[in-house]
């Protein structure tokens, strides 16, 4: 892990977990697939988690007055749920196959939505168990392949919060799922403290991103933050689910 190239992809994976901690989602998602292309996906994950868990800090405190409580409660036990059962799979579950499956979702969620299919014009109420179900796929989704985004706008997008309270709750909750996830990463041999001083260096880039993904937050019309949001929702699902297929035919 040297040289020009590396440090490269390695800024350019770390500024795009700063962005989506800025208010930005789904651009972390591509973090990991950015970064495995100069190393193995598990350590590429490994490296970019405490970029990740410090990125939070600030987004957290970026977004600490902006964010929905209610989401919250139903969700943060939800992901935790999510979380430990990705830990418990973590040697049974492949990860291209979860990949494939909430590509899937992704696609049809995001296509149905920018189509207007079904689309109520007004905005759903945040119901309990259709919170803990999408939030448990969010954690555990998160856990194997840093990909809770999809199942997480599943659920929050017909809400049709405030930008900014999506933003914030969106932070928030993946703030916490960072934190316990840390622990399991470390039990499972993910996640090491050889890497830690690679890491450090990317922090800079990344926490200047953050702002730099708050900002543009502030400063997109309403509307073009959701369409962008569903776009890359769509795109990114769609990866995802080609990734999958790829390497189902390659085997």
């Amino acid at each position: 892990m040297e040289g020009t190239t590396f440090w490269i992809i390695a800024v350019i994976a770390s500024i795009s977990v700063g962005l989506s901690k800025g208010g930005l989602p789904i651009i972390a998602m591509m973090s990991v697939p950015i970064l495995s292309l100069v190393m193995p996906p598990l350590q590429a994950a490994g490296l970019l988690l405490p970029i990740y868990i410090v990125s939070d800090w600030f987004g957290v405190w970026a977004y600490r007055r902006e964010f929905d409580l209610k989401l919250l409660k139903i969700l943060i036990p939800a992901t935790a749920i999510g979380v430990a059962i990705g830990w418990a799979t973590a040697s049974l579950i492949s990860e291209n196959m979860v990949g494939g499956v909430i590509g899937a979702l992704g696609c049809a969620f995001a296509a149905t939505r920018l189509l207007g299919w079904g689309v109520k014009p007004e905005a759903q109420s945040a119901k309990l168990a259709p919170g803990l179900f999408w939030g448990t796929v969010a954690g555990f989704t998160s856990f194997v392949s840093h990909s809770g985004g999809p199942p997480y706008q599943i659920y929050t997008l017909p809400l049709r919060l405030p930008k900014a309270v999506f933003a914030g709750t969106s932070t928030i909750l993946f703030a916490w799922v960072n934190f316990i996830k840390l622990p399991a990463y470390y039990a499972i041999g993910i996640v090491s403290f050889d890497s830690l001083h690679i890491a450090a260096w990317l922090f800079l880039p990344a926490t200047l991103a953050v702002f730099a993904g708050v900002r543009l937050v502030r400063i997109l019309p309403e509307k073009l933050f959701y369409d962008l949001v569903l776009w890359a929702l769509l795109l990114l699902s769609m990866r995802m689910l080609w990734v999958a297929v790829a390497h189902t035919l390659a085997a």
